[in-house]
């Protein structure tokens, strides 16, 4: 099987392109990006590289011209290294604009040389705030939050429709809880999360009442794999735990041996101009992963960050 990773250098993508080239199957692998530097391990342990840009429709032609894939794994993001405050909404502009136009120029190039299947990422935190406390992939998105929010999340909308409409193939999301693990922002060493919380600057709001639900790097991978041959569809990737703000924070913060996270009331958090936070902890609905375990064949290996953490606090104590 020819199976195509855009984003190959990205936090899932190059787990993924390792995976495939561990895996006991074969395949071929190429992987997309555009930096060379960071491409050349993975051309170094087997995979196939291009370095282009998602964004060119003309330049992924020529790319599939020559890779002529059997499946697309789509991981493309413009995530921020560092997120400044200061421009936030320009900062993620970049990660919704590749969403819909990199997803969109991946499709057309592959169409082009009868590529049968694209799977690619989504996230699982998207959900309009209900009374239900977990939700399935039927629940609405919260397509009408304020910004950026409810710009990242109409985005995430129109690349799933781009992905399940596509003419000739066969389309799988993956809705990704929030990662955790090497190269994340929540990893302890240099992660932007982690930092933020040992230096007390992230604060539990309002009552804490909203769920997580995470899910660890190589188990979204994993997914990709299994979705190569899956049937098609939307599907949940999150742990079996999701777990109340209230007890996932101050956890975390003790594993890390940071500060016990500062309180502040849901009207200081909004008038912080921070409405994503107040949502996240106080209304979100956690994700259910029934779907992914009955037809994907998917577990994860990590069920629950919350026991990890609570791991790792008592051995920081």
């Amino acid at each position: 099987m020819r199976v195509f990773v855009a984003g190959a250098t990205g936090v899932i993508g190059k787990r993924v392109v390792e995976m495939l080239l561990e895996a006991d199957e074969e395949y071929e692998v190429t992987g997309l990006s555009r930096h060379e530097d960071r491409a050349k391990p993975l051309e170094d342990a087997g995979a196939g590289i291009a370095i282009a840009d998602a964004f060119d429709g003309e330049m992924m032609r020529g790319v599939f011209a020559t890779s002529q894939p059997d499946v697309i794994v789509n991981q493309l993001t413009e995530l921020p290294s560092r997120i400044d405050p200061d421009r936030a909404p320009e900062q993620f502009a970049d990660n919704d604009r590749i969403r819909i136009e990199g997803t969109r120029n991946l499709i057309m190039a592959s169409q082009t040389y009868g590529c049968g299947r694209i799977v690619t990422q989504s996230i699982a935190f998207a959900y309009a705030a209900t009374n239900e406390r977990v939700v399935d992939e039927d629940a609405p998105l919260a397509r009408d939050a304020p910004p950026p929010f409810g710009a990242t999340v109409s985005a995430v909308a129109e690349m799933e429709r781009q992905v399940m409409e596509a003419r000739g193939m066969d389309g799988v999301v993956l809705r990704y809880g929030t990662l955790y693990g090497p190269g994340t922002w929540y990893d302890p060493e240099g992660g932007q999360v982690s930092g933020a919380v040992r230096a007390g600057k992230v604060p539990l709001i309002g009552d804490g009442a909203g769920l997580g639900s995470f899910v660890h790097v190589d188990d979204a991978a994993r997914a990709a794999l299994l979705a190569l041959t899956g049937p098609p569809g939307i599907y949940n990737i999150v742990d079996d735990d999701p777990v109340e703000m209230s007890e996932w924070l101050p956890l975390y913060a003790r594993s890390l041996g940071a500060p016990e996270p500062p309180r502040i009331s849901v009207e200081e958090g909004l008038e912080r101009g921070d409405w994503t936070a107040v949502h996240r902890m106080t209304r979100q609905s956690g994700a259910s992963n029934a779907r992914a375990r009955e037809q994907l064949g998917w577990e994860p290996e990590h069920p629950s960050w919350r026991e990890e953490l609570r791991r790792a606090a008592s051995a920081v104590r």
